[in-house]
């Protein structure tokens, strides 16, 4: 996970960084699922996992849903590819991962999360992929998107990855 994080690390730096201040709304047209559940379907329905863990003051948590979730092409590829679970890192309740139970914060904390917004990648069998810290535009997310999902993680660095892809700053 190291390489990896490394990586897309640099992804916040190629499209952009994280910022803090003020309410997240509910992003709309996916289907957001309770951390609990997502985690269980994800076992079932043999997918991969997209947490957005978020904060409700963070306006970049905000931004994130405003103009990367509600872009049709990010939508239609997160539907067909992931279980998407949607987390507020400071709220209250308890949520059990990997035999334990954990709060909200915990669990960020657990998996390194230290600002928002924070993605993070899990393989269908709750194993972690990655974790994508900060804001990333909808055009640069997709490329996260099919890397993740595609499991090109695998075998290339996410910058060789970009480059097959042709894609220019």
């Amino acid at each position: 996970m190291n390489r990896i994080g490394r990586i897309l690390t640099a992804v916040v730096l190629i499209a952009g960084g994280t910022l803090f201040a003020q309410p997240h709304s509910a992003t709309k047209n996916l289907k957001w699922e309770p951390f609990n559940v997502g985690i269980e379907r994800a076992k079932t329905d043999h997918k991969k996992v997209l947490i957005d863990i978020y904060a409700v003051w963070c306006s970049w948590c905000e931004k994130m849903d405003d103009s990367v979730y509600t872009d049709e092409n990010v939508k239609d590829y997160i539907s067909k590819n992931f279980v998407v679970i949607k987390m507020d890192a400071e709220a209250a309740g308890t949520l059990h991962y990997n035999g334990k139970d954990y709060s909200p914060a915990q669990l960020a904390a657990a998996f390194g999360v230290n600002g928002f917004p924070a993605t993070l990648f899990l393989k269908d069998d709750s194993e972690p992929i990655t974790l994508l810290p900060g804001y990333v535009d909808a055009r640069m997310f997709l490329h996260v998107l099919s890397y993740i999902a595609e499991n090109q993680y695998e075998s290339k660095h996410f910058e060789d990855y970009l480059k097959e892809r042709g894609f220019k700053q």
